[in-house]
């Protein structure tokens, strides 16, 4: 491998083209880092549910063994390494194996250390300190990129909450968030003391809370890369946040859509600067690599506040790393491995930045996550299977080809669907179906499903079906709520 540095976009992709370290991206499936492996040479997938049915070439899931029941992503990604077609498939293929995870703990860093590999990510216990909800604030507040009107305090009761808030000045009707969670599970709506006792025990006593003004906004999404060079900022988007149709979790992610006039010029351009205040500001804290800011934008005003942090690649990173900038340039995660790969590097960011500001090197597409919204459990008998669909003249979808390129869509006729719920599975309420990805945009201007995304869903959901649980079986022995897996 040379040695020499690594100067412009062109060197860079070279130096991945020819990688011969191999790389694992190690998940419950590969939908975050889709597609990496055509930019990287030696870049596979370790994954719990095989979405192909076997048929993607770079996608190795082990056959089922038993296994304690899983809560957290971070179980599935333990029990992977610890199983012996995993263990046997990264000997074999030897050299100096680097591991990338979504989620990963404490448990997961000894588990590859075993196994003579590297994890390209900051450690765990810095991961969950960046993650919480109440650090983001504070983090964010030394960078200069403001939150919305709040106060972190310890709740003891309502009455000790209304004080809290005319202390702070703001107002009685009001968000709170606890300092971990996701999709909504740990996202309160209180105005009223009803309001209050609804969740009372997910409160009190989890210490300290975000306590924020609530605001009429909309949800946006930003992902970018804190490197040595400076900090890489990728198109900001929009989020699906709490569709009915999607996902039975009030407030809960439901995918998210890419496309350069969702936002005025002036937000994107805002929420491009603090992103990169913010990810300076993380360098400082000891922070490296791929993150992701929401934000949220005052649908009045315009003003724009950060919403939450996730130092992670996430359910967004699809978009991020298929968008025409990506394509023109490279995937902004393969600035994330460059940074971990020890490989010297000098980079022009902000002539990067300036550039994929360009509206012209922003495509349009949408991605939608659709769960099982009903109250039931039943066990799945058919599930659309993984590949191209079209959408006919009348509205109805069918099934065209195989693919695992979502860049096979031609038009907005079509649709990549990703199949996550696998035939023999328990559908349940919040069980992942899977993941539609379509050209074009889900969503009204008015941030409200389309016709063209309704019918979407409907026609994907039309085609699963499932049969009763058997009499004596009272049904799966689910987390409360059970987690997500993207």
């Amino acid at each position: 491998m040379p040695t020499a540095v690594l100067k412009n976009i062109s060197e860079i992709r070279r130096h991945f083209h020819r990688n011969e370290d191999p790389i694992y991206f190690i998940s419950a499936t590969n939908f975050n880092l889709l597609g990496l492996d055509e930019w990287c040479k030696n870049f596979k997938y370790i994954c719990y549910i095989d979405c192909y049915d076997g048929k993607h070439p770079n996608v190795f899931c082990p056959s089922e063994q038993p296994h304690a029941e899983f809560q957290s992503i971070e179980d599935i990604n333990n029990y992977l390494l610890q199983h012996k077609e995993v263990i046997d498939l990264v000997k074999r293929r030897g050299g100096k194996p680097k591991f990338v995870f979504l989620m990963f703990d404490e448990e997961t860093e000894r588990l590859a250390k075993e196994l003579g590999a590297e994890v390209w990510f900051p450690k765990a216990k810095l991961r969950t300190k960046m993650d919480n909800k109440i650090e983001t604030v504070r983090i964010g507040n030394k960078a200069g990129v403001p939150s919305v009107p709040n106060v972190l305090a310890e709740v003891k009761d309502y009455d000790d909450l209304r004080k809290t808030c005319e202390k702070a000045g703001i107002g009685h009707d009001l968000v709170l968030q606890s300092a971990f969670g996701d999709s909504g599970h740990t996202t309160f709506f209180i105005k009223s003391e009803a309001d209050f006792r609804r969740h009372e025990h997910e409160i009190v006593g989890e210490g300290e809370i975000k306590i924020m003004k609530r605001i009429d906004c909309r949800g946006s999404a930003i992902e970018a890369c804190a490197t040595k060079q400076g900090t890489i900022v990728g198109p900001l988007m929009t989020e699906l946040v709490g569709f009915k149709e999607l996902t039975p979790y009030r407030g809960g992610w439901c995918g998210n859509e890419i496309l350069s006039t969702a936002f005025p010029p002036k937000v994107r351009q805002k929420a491009r600067e603090l992103t990169f205040k913010f990810g300076e500001q993380l360098r400082k804290e000891g922070y490296r690599g791929y993150f992701e800011l929401d934000f949220l934008i005052d649908k009045k005003t315009g003003d724009i506040w950060l919403g939450e942090l996730n130092p992670r690649i996430t359910g967004a990173s699809s978009m991020t790393n298929h968008a025409a900038f990506a394509h023109a340039d490279a995937p902004l995660f393969l600035f994330h491995l460059l940074e971990f790969s020890k490989k010297k590097f000098e980079l022009d960011v902000n002539e990067l930045n300036n550039r994929w500001a360009d509206p012209a090197m922003i495509d349009s597409w949408s991605q939608m996550v659709i769960k099982h919204t009903e109250d039931n459990v039943d066990i799945a008998t058919e599930v659309p299977e993984t590949g191209i669909y079209k959408m006919h003249e009348d509205g109805s979808i069918s099934f065209d080809r195989f693919d695992y390129h979502r860049r096979a869509v031609e038009s907005e006729n079509e649709a990549f669907f990703l199949r996550i719920l696998q035939p023999g599975d328990y559908r349940y309420e919040g069980a992942d179906i899977g993941i539609l990805v379509t050209r074009g945009r889900s969503m009204t201007p008015g941030f409200q499903l389309n016709e063209r995304g309704k019918r979407w869903i409907h026609g994907i959901k039309q085609g699963v079906s499932g049969r009763p649980l058997p009499v004596a079986v009272a049904g799966p022995e689910l987390s409360d709520p059970a987690f997500k897996i993207l």
